[in-house]
């Protein structure tokens, strides 16, 4: 059984690689970024993570999960989003607050218990924050999607999920307006520091360069 440190660890791992159609490797110092501890802490875990063969990694090279650390990864997510999902429709929570409660419960190990979440909630595909949730097999159906930061001035989107979700940036979408599936409209960029003004429901926003990649639309 692992400990809820090296499943957050697998996670993570699973943020930086497998949920990017680009991406089968990161490196130490992102993956200590996204966890907020420092690279040799994050050293000390992966050594550990080797040697149960779910990772392949070399000191301070880049890391990749192996088919079990894949799997073992995505069962993880796939709890996490369940939960999340369940205390949104269920119990009413707001989306800023579901993923603190859920980071708590993605670590209960009983596999029945997620088998009748999921039939519960009629097999969900998608989270309250837009990120797709992984099936019982391990699938999960990959939407293209871009950030608001590459649309054009002038075009409209619709917003499908959120990057970040920790509590203060949604508290901070809400308050733009924004929410999943809101329609969003750039109306003006600045080329010294990306600044966009948007249009949702037509209210006008000012947004860093940084909420906008944050955000992510078709």
């Amino acid at each position: 059984m692992l400990s809820q440190t090296e499943e957050n660890y697998l996670k993570a791992l699973f943020h930086l690689t497998a949920e990017m159609p680009e991406k089968t490797e990161a490196g130490t110092n992102e993956l200590a970024a996204h966890l907020g501890v420092k690279p040799a802490t994050a050293n000390d875990m992966l050594k550990k993570l080797k040697e149960k063969k779910l990772i392949s990694y070399e000191k301070y090279g880049k890391i990749s999960l192996t088919p079990a650390g894949r799997r073992q990864a995505i069962e993880i997510v796939r709890k996490h989003r369940l939960w999340e999902t369940f205390l949104y429709e269920k119990l009413e929570f707001t989306w800023d607050e579901v993923h603190e409660v859920a980071e708590q419960l993605e670590h209960i190990q009983s596999a029945k218990l997620i088998e009748k979440l999921d039939k519960f909630l009629d097999f969900p595909e998608l989270d309250p924050h837009g990120d797709l949730i992984p099936n019982a097999r391990g699938e999960w159906k990959w939407q293209a999607r871009k950030t608001l930061s590459q649309i054009a001035v002038g075009k409209s989107c619709r917003l499908i999920a959120v990057r970040d979700n920790s509590a203060t940036f949604l508290q901070y979408v809400v308050k733009v307006g924004l929410g999943i599936s809101s329609r969003i409209k750039v109306l003006s960029r600045q080329h010294f520091d990306g600044m966009m003004e948007i249009e949702v429901e037509g209210h006008k926003s000012s947004v860093s360069h940084k909420f906008a990649e944050n955000i992510f639309v078709v």
